[in-house]
């Protein structure tokens, strides 16, 4: 049975708990400790005060997303190995308290980008929305580009940063994942707690950066780099899905019990690398939700699922892609879905 799960960002974020605690079928909290800074250990207390204060809103605190990763540990930088000793130790606090699944990614710098944050479709909603060509005139060390996922680096900091990178090649990127996974799974399979890295998103270079979760081939490479049940994926239809070439379903039945983590959304393929975030009904996008479902069944998954990136809706206000209502109607579908996928099998 999947368990359908929803991110809150804390204290500060508009999408309170009890509105979560609301939806329908809606089994647990997918957060973090975000005011830390990468490469820093969690307080144990802190972890604590954050499960405590989900709990008693009457959900679950098994899935943290994300831990991220220190842009040291991505390079290759001699310091990495303190800031692994932290995230393992980090790993180990998680495991104690009741997390089950680390989800993170190991883009460089930045993370998902869009082009635009409230592009106005044509029923009245607000989306994001990708357009190669805009990026690719998009210079962050230059405009006032923010988004909330990226770290707030200031512009001194960023292009010392972009430097170090310059010399990162996509082996190198391989190679220093490599050692990371190598130090911390073997923590993972210690403590009982999975890591499910994220899909690049778009799956394809950006500010000229390095990115390798990107395709069927590349997560065959990555599933081996440390063959262990612990490292595993989250498998995100709408970063993956944004390319055509890959096929989510197939995906889903390939990696069986490696997908850890589920991200489900639709999107819109647009163009050539442009795309634009639908509502999650099939028929809204260019991904077939049902078949996505139907593939999670298949398989027999018993992991953490969330509703992705909403629109903003019905006047709705909000962080970027976390509204309340296009992911609570998300939710709502994909449990719909998943509810008939079992009772149309369980009927043959």
């Amino acid at each position: 049975m999947m368990k359908m799960t929803f991110r809150w960002y804390g204290d500060h974020d508009p999408v309170t708990l009890d509105k979560i605690r609301q939806i329908p079928g809606m089994y647990g909290i997918v957060s973090s400790l975000h005011d830390i800074p990468a490469g820093e250990v969690w307080p144990e207390e802190r972890i604590i005060e954050h499960k405590n204060k989900i709990e008693a809103a009457g959900l679950t605190f098994e899935v943290v997303e994300s831990v991220p990763v220190h842009e040291s540990i991505k390079i290759g930088a001699p310091d990495r190995d303190q800031y692994i000793d932290n995230y393992c130790t980090t790993l180990r606090r998680l495991a104690k308290n009741g997390v089950k699944v680390v989800c993170y990614n190991f883009m460089p710098v930045f993370d998902w980008m869009r082009s635009e944050l409230n592009h106005k479709l044509p029923d009245g909603s607000e989306a994001l929305i990708y357009v190669d060509e805009i990026a690719k005139t998009m210079n962050p060390l230059v405009a006032d580009i923010s988004l909330p996922a990226w770290e707030n680096y200031d512009k001194d900091e960023l292009k010392a940063l972009l430097t170090k990178y310059q010399s990162v090649t996509e082996e190198d990127l391989w190679n220093n994942l490599k050692y990371f996974l190598e130090k911390v799974i073997k923590v993972c399979d210690e403590v009982k707690i999975k890591m499910a890295i994220h899909p690049d998103d778009p799956p394809w270079s950006i500010f000229g950066l390095p990115r390798i979760i990107v395709d069927e081939t590349n997560l065959d490479r990555f599933l081996n780099l440390v063959p262990s049940v612990n490292n595993g994926l989250t498998l995100c239809s709408g970063s993956l899905g944004v390319n055509p070439k890959n096929n989510i379903p197939e995906m889903i039945r390939r990696y069986g019990d490696r997908i850890h983590f589920m991200h489900a959304r639709n999107i819109k393929i647009t163009g050539e690398r442009c795309f634009e975030e639908a509502a999650h009904k099939s028929e809204c996008g260019s991904l077939d939700m049902y078949e996505i479902i139907r593939a999670l069944y298949d398989v027999g998954f018993d992991g953490y699922i969330r509703p992705d990136h909403g629109r903003m809706i019905w006047g709705e206000t909000g962080q970027a892609g976390y509204g309340l209502f296009d992911r609570a109607l998300g939710a709502t579908y994909l449990n719909g879905l998943y509810e008939a996928v079992v009772k149309n099998n369980s009927e043959k």
